[in-house]
């Protein structure tokens, strides 16, 4: 079927909706079984583990890749929401200010990360977000990525990297929100 994702691709990740008062709804990925050997914890706070939004901004429809890079960081101990498809940048902004999140990975495959990303990354700034790691991943261009480095995404992961190497940027590079 069109749109849907088989229960292996996200076994037994919990999908619930997040309340807000402005109605935007997500889903957050959390284990049925508390804690994540491997994360690395943020600062002075033990318990805490780094908190990634997955977003998925514009009309892309697709959202297979970004499920299972949820449920792959779930699995590596990081605490991750989904935001679901088709999220303006306010929206992405939005959730990463409400979730007090650490890192925003951004998944795009439309050919639109040109448009939406620096957009996202400005509203970041504006908000006072600028110490949240920025992300991308997808289909996007080599010749695109130095143009996206500049405006805040600070890495770009195309296809065929794993969800090792993901975690393991996370953990150097995800620096502790105050």
């Amino acid at each position: 079927m069109c749109g849907t994702i088989p229960k292996s691709a996200v076994g037994d990740v919990v999908f619930r909706r997040r309340p807000h008062s402005n109605g935007f709804g997500g889903r957050s990925f959390s284990k049925k079984r508390s804690g994540g050997a491997h994360a690395r914890t943020i600062g002075a706070m033990t318990d805490r583990p780094i908190k990634v939004l997955i977003a998925k901004p514009g009309l892309d429809g697709h959202d297979r890749g970004a499920k299972v890079l949820a449920r792959g960081l779930r699995d590596e101990g990081f605490e991750v929401v989904y935001t679901g498809l088709r999220q303006t940048p306010e929206m992405v902004v939005t959730a990463a200010l409400q979730e007090d999140v650490d890192v925003v990975g951004l998944s795009i495959l439309s050919g639109a990360h040109l448009t939406l990303l620096p957009r996202i990354t400005a509203l970041m700034r504006e908000r006072g977000l600028d110490d949240v790691l920025v992300t991308a991943g997808g289909i996007i261009p080599d010749v695109d990525v130095e143009t996206l480095r500049k405006a805040g995404v600070a890495q770009v992961f195309g296809p065929g990297t794993t969800i090792a190497e993901v975690a393991e940027y996370l953990r150097a590079n995800a620096r502790p929100r105050d």
